[in-house]
């Protein structure tokens, strides 16, 4: 997977500010994404108007670290955060303007984001203590991995809610279920031998012991050292999941 460029765009409030948004920024590279940061790559004498138009233009997503003087800059027209405002509303970088802005808020105040981003949804980062969870909401939109996948249309109209639960696209279980009954489906008999589909499977074996035991905790299957056994709850999630 290419990494996603994203853009990231802040006012330099403070010295205490700029260190957390270099940590931030550092942050996003070491989960795989290709963040951009004028602490990076300019210098003095270096063509800040330049360096924004280039990244803004290539990014795949440009986040906006949104404070009180951030908003106060972009709704001002102030220095680069103003700069920016006007690159990303300009017909040149519709594309960019229209779905692919992420205002994160790391100040609380009214108004909470520019008036040029106020119909955007935000991600919170003023509480500290909660920013892992604003962390993987946010790196979840800019990789492209939603906690949820969209359920396919059912067959069965009486299914009861209790029963509805949404599919985590990061959880392993289905694929840990498709790759068990592909296994099944190939060996051709009732019981699994663990060995066997160790041989077969392509999961490494961590993430394999990971989502095996996520799916025996779901009930779906049983395991020990020798044999794999998909339960009858495992069965009925592979019919309602179109896994034959």
């Amino acid at each position: 997977m290419v990494p996603p460029k994203v853009f990231i765009s802040y006012s330099h409030d403070s010295a205490e500010h700029k260190q957390w948004v270099l940590e931030f920024a550092t942050t996003l590279r070491n989960r795989g994404v290709d963040a951009v940061l004028d602490q990076w790559s300019l210098k003095p004498g270096s063509d800040l108007p330049e360096f924004m138009e280039q990244n803004l233009e290539s990014a795949d997503h440009a986040v906006m670290v949104c404070t009180k003087r951030y908003v106060a800059k972009a709704n001002a027209g102030e220095g680069g955060v103003g700069y920016e405002k006007m690159i990303m509303t300009s017909n040149s970088l519709t594309k960019i303007s229209d779905n692919k802005v992420i205002p994160i808020i790391r100040e609380s105040g009214e108004p909470r984001v520019p008036t040029f981003l106020k119909t955007k949804l935000y991600v919170d980062f003023t509480r500290d203590e909660d920013i892992e969870y604003s962390l993987d909401e946010l790196l979840r939109t800019l990789l492209n991995a939603p906690l949820y996948e969209k359920p396919e249309i059912g067959k069965n109209p009486f299914k009861p809610l209790s029963e509805a639960r949404p599919d985590r696209t990061s959880d392993g279980i289905k694929e840990i279920m498709i790759e068990i009954i592909d296994c099944y489906n190939n060996i051709r008999r009732e019981h699994v031998m663990f060995d066997e589909f160790l041989n077969r499977t392509k999961m490494p074996r961590l993430k394999f012991d990971k989502y095996s035991k996520a799916a025996i905790d779901e009930g779906l299957i049983i395991r020990n050292r020798i044999f794999i056994l998909i339960t009858d709850k495992g069965r009925q999630y592979a019919e309602e999941h179109e896994l034959f």
